[in-house]
């Protein structure tokens, strides 16, 4: 494992630290989706997340979230690597319907066609 020796896994919710930010970049700690599968996750120091924000824009390239009673949004537009020195602390793991609904949008997404 790759510098901090925390187990960061796919589909888990952990609180980041975005900061510092520039420009329409999603900042300051919040709920991030990890993304990227445990192979990267275990090997790599960075991690693909997407931002949670309890801002609803109902973009094609969000996802609908209740989290701890809170609607929100994945934001896959907003999808970054951060180094894992940025994991706070873990709060929660997506069931497996929204880590399907995850993968379509993504595909969808990266589409080449």
């Amino acid at each position: 494992m790759i510098g901090n020796d925390r187990k960061i896994g796919r589909f888990e919710i952990w609180v980041v630290s975005l900061d510092p930010t520039i420009g329409g970049e999603i900042s300051k700690s919040r709920p991030c989706l990890v993304i990227s599968p445990d192979e990267m996750n275990n090997n790599l120091k960075t991690i693909l997340v997407a931002p949670i924000t309890h801002t609803i824009r109902k973009y094609p390239t969000r996802i609908f979230i209740n989290l701890k009673n809170q609607e929100g949004e994945i934001a896959l537009d907003q999808m970054r690597a951060v180094d894992r020195v940025r994991f706070i602390h873990k709060i929660d793991r997506l069931n497996e319907i929204l880590s399907y609904s995850v993968c379509e949008k993504l595909k969808e997404i990266f589409d080449y066609g």
